[in-house]
């Protein structure tokens, strides 16, 4: 990863502006698609979607000020396709009394349900596409972080104790400082998700939220 490792004096405790200063951050949006967010996506028939409407409001503020302060807004997302459906997961499915057939047909590249659902990614902003849960398995997103010099992440998406717990754990391991916009991440029942916030403070992440990071970047611009 990025060869920058500076890092705020110690002593200077809970300094958000400094850990999160652009130059060094990116925010990663995660897997707010049509199929994982829209009440017409591939889970809209089984879940009550108004549960991350809320989540998709505050990435889309933690976007436009992450624009407005010079910070990389990078957009990782699902796009599977019968090539690299997995016959682990597949089975895992079976095994478990489900049918693979729907977790196989969520997000489909190049269909509706793939597309950015909430915040969208603006003309020149990175677009990395997946098929597992973290945003590290089999991509290049890690080079292309380095590329841009970035050491500190903050992130956001669907759903924490999945695609969003997966990457940061992934993110810490390759000693990126990562931060989660709480308020921007949601998954599809509340104690999951506050559970999952708890396990990714105590291991790999410091919890924030978007208000805290717009007043960290109030006048970086």
């Amino acid at each position: 990863m990025s060869a920058v490792t500076e890092t705020p004096n110690a002593k200077e405790g809970d300094d958000l502006a400094g850990w999160i200063a652009p130059g060094r951050t990116a925010v990663l949006i995660i897997d707010m698609q049509v199929d994982f967010a829209s009440p017409e996506g591939g889970l809209g028939g089984f879940i009550d979607m108004s549960v991350v409407e809320p989540a998709l409001a505050a990435a889309e503020k933690l976007a436009a000020d992450a624009r407005a302060a010079g910070v990389p807004v990078v957009f990782i997302g699902l796009h599977t396709t019968p090539e690299t459906d997995s016959a682990a997961w597949n089975e895992r499915m079976r095994r478990r009394g489900g049918d693979p057939n729907i977790d196989a047909a969520l997000c489909r590249a190049g269909e509706v349900g793939s597309e950015f659902y909430g915040p969208k990614p603006l003309p020149g902003e990175l677009v990395v596409p997946k098929t597992r849960y973290s945003g590290f398995a089999g991509t290049d997103l890690d080079v292309q972080l380095t590329k841009l010099g970035v050491d500190t992440l903050v992130v956001a998406g669907l759903t924490t104790e999945c695609c969003i717990d997966s990457t940061v754990r992934d993110a810490f391991s390759l000693d990126y400082h990562v931060f989660v916009a709480t308020d921007a991440c949601a998954a599809y029942e509340a104690d999951i998700h506050e559970a999952s916030l708890k396990v990714m403070e105590l291991n790999s992440a410091i919890l924030t939220d978007t208000a805290a990071i717009a007043l960290a970047w109030k006048g970086a611009a």
